[in-house]
C-alpha cells in the first residue's frame, strides 16, 4: 500500500467546479440490494442541468477530497493481475473508450453487482475526466504549458432514496492512481466512507466489501 500526498489530490479536485469542470461522461447504474441493475444511464457531462451538474461533481470531488490515507488509500495492481480478461484490463477499456461502450459498463455492473455487500438500493457512477497537469516552475509556480493529459475514472457507490436519488458516496475508487502529478495505470486509489478497510489477499476484493 503507498501513500498518498494530499496536494496531488487537490489538484484534481480544483478542476472539479461548474467553471473548471474536468468531466466529459458520466454513466452508471441503478442497483438493487441484491446486485441486479435496476436502469442504467450514459451522458455527455455538458449536457446535464446545471443542478445536475453541480449534484455530480460533488459526488465525484467527495472521492479525492477525501481524507487520504484514511478515508482514500493507495494500492498495487501486481502484474499477475494485469492480464488479459482481468478487471485491471476492463477498467483500462473503460477509460480507453471514455465510458461510451455500454457493453463493457454492463460487464462491470454484472461483475460488481454479483459481489458487492449491499444492504438497500444503490447507485454506481461512473465519471471520465482529464486534467492538462501544467508543468511547475523551479519556483513551484505552474506553467501553462501541459506536461501531460492525465485521464481518469472516478466511480462512486451512492445509497439511494426516493426516485433514485443518489446520496454521499460509501465507497469507489480513482483510477489510475494520480501519484506524483502523474497518472500510474499499476495502482488505485479506493475509498471507503467509514475508513474501514477489510483484510483481504487482493486489491480487486476491496472494490466489493
Amino acid at each position: 500500500m503507498g501513500k498518498i500526498n494530499r496536494e496531488d489530490m487537490l489538484e484534481l479536485t480544483r478542476r472539479m467546479t461548474l467553471k473548471r469542470n474536468c468531466f466529459d461522461r458520466i454513466a452508471g447504474a441503478y442497483m438493487d440490494e441484491e446486485g441486479f441493475v435496476d436502469g442504467t444511464f450514459n451522458r455527455h457531462f455538458q449536457k446535464l442541468t446545471a443542478k445536475e451538474r453541480q449534484d455530480n461533481l460533488g459526488i465525484a470531488k467527495a472521492i479525492p477530497f477525501s481524507d487520504t490515507n484514511v478515508q482514500l488509500r493507495e494500492y498495487t495492481i501486481p502484474e499477475a493481475d494485469r492480464q488479459q480478461g482481468s478487471l485491471w484490463q476492463l477498467l483500462m477499456a473503460l477509460k480507453e473508450c471514455e465510458l461510451k461502450n455500454d457493453a463493457m459498463l454492463d460487464v462491470f455492473y454484472e461483475e460488481f453487482g454479483s459481489r458487492y455487500r449491499a444492504t438497500g438500493s444503490y447507485a454506481l457512477i461512473f465519471f471520465h475526466g482529464s486534467y492538462d497537469v501544467p508543468l511547475k516552475a523551479s519556483d513551484k509556480e505552474s506553467l501553462w504549458e501541459s506536461e501531460e493529459v492525465f485521464r481518469f475514472l472516478i466511480c462512486a457507490i451512492c445509497p439511494v432514496s426516493g426516485d433514485y436519488e443518489p446520496g454521499k458516496p460509501e465507497c469507489g475508487f480513482l483510477f489510475p492512481a494520480f501519484r506524483d502529478r502523474s497518472g500510474d495505470i499499476h495502482r488505485i486509489d479506493i475509498f471507503r466512507e467509514d475508513g474501514r478497510f477489510a483484510a483481504v489477499e487482493r486489491w480487486e476484493d476491496l472494490l466489493f466489501h
